[in-house]
């Protein structure tokens, strides 16, 4: 018996920071939130089409350290489920 449930060929999952491993690289896309804690990190320089990497978890998961334009910032999680990527390979 066929199920009627199918994912349509134009679903996509998006992808947030909150996502990202260590060492993973990343392309800002879009905030999903107008929160005023994202206003910071425009004003920090997060803005789309920013290239950014995670260095690294604190042990809890919470917060994420990123490099982004030669700085090093931290962010919440809830925070970085916000914010959409597109992922990048690593070209290490």
């Amino acid at each position: 018996m066929k199920s009627d449930l199918s994912l349509s060929e134009n679903y996509t999952i998006t992808e947030t920071l909150a996502d990202l491993e260590p060492g993973d690289q990343a392309v800002i896309r879009d905030f999903t939130s107008s929160d005023d804690s994202l206003i910071r990190f425009r004003e920090l320089g997060m803005l789309p089409g920013t290239p950014v990497s995670l260095i690294r978890r604190a042990p809890l998961g919470d917060p994420l350290e990123l490099s982004v334009r030669g700085s090093l910032l931290s962010v919440r999680a809830h925070e970085a489920k916000l914010i959409e990527i597109e992922p990048r390979p690593c070209l290490a």
